[in-house]
């Protein structure tokens, strides 16, 4: 029996699903392949993976579906793939519970570092009471930030901002799932307040100069926090 992490893989174009097999066996994964969303669940289910990566546009249904039904017996990190363009799509697989996108032609290096990253996150306790990050320590249970043995003053905010980040460390986060969590389903689309709020954060943990800073953007998409 293999320790290597196998990865549930569903993709219906042949090159695409050679070029996954290729990338994550050399990335220390085990593979399993599949062309359809019925098969990727039937899979998941008799054998459940470590970790799943989706196309979202399948040939007997949609990617989003797929990490709906995921989501609703399993913890697993889901990574979709999908087209350059389709931002709206890719907010909605987010918002059904993936947790990551990589965008079609991918980057072997990149996809790697993704998956590595889900899987990282999903090893950790998400809940610990202190996290470190590239010389920030996060404090949740006692509300307290510091940044270099200095402590950083936050309003309360930008606190839970940075709460909901840290708590789902590596994972992205959407702007409505952001705007919901923090100030309530009523303030779910209200985007530009968020972003005021993230660019005050960022001035008060990150070193400036520091590129990519501990928050990181995806444009249109919403924020992750490093890992």
């Amino acid at each position: 029996m293999s320790d290597r992490p196998r990865i549930l893989v569903c993709d219906d174009e042949p090159q695409i699903l050679r070029g996954l097999r290729v990338v994550l066996r050399d990335g220390g994964y085990e593979i399993d392949a599949t062309g359809s969303a019925q098969e990727a669940l039937d899979h998941a289910a008799l054998r459940p993976p470590d970790a799943a990566i989706i196309d979202l546009v399948l040939p007997d249904g949609s990617g989003i579906e797929v990490c709906r039904e995921l989501r609703t017996w399993s913890q697993m990190p889901i990574l979709v793939l999908s087209a350059v363009g389709e931002e709206d799509t890719k907010v909605l697989a987010l918002e059904a519970g993936a947790d990551d996108y990589v965008t079609k032609p991918f980057g072997p290096r990149e996809l790697l570092a993704r998956v590595a990253a889900a899987l990282r996150r999903a090893a950790v306790d998400s809940d610990g009471p202190v996290v470190h990050a590239n010389g920030l320590e996060v404090d949740l249970a006692a509300r307290v930030v510091r940044r270099d043995g200095q402590a950083v003053h936050l309003t309360p905010i930008e606190f839970d901002l940075l709460r909901v980040l840290v708590r789902n460390r590596g994972r992205l986060m959407t702007h409505r799932a952001l705007l919901t969590e923090v100030w309530g389903p009523q303030s779910r689309d209200d985007t530009q307040a968020l972003r005021s709020h993230i660019a005050n954060l960022r001035r008060k943990v990150e070193v400036p100069g520091e590129r990519p800073g501990v928050i990181r953007t995806d444009p249109g998409v919403g924020y992750r926090f490093a890992v």
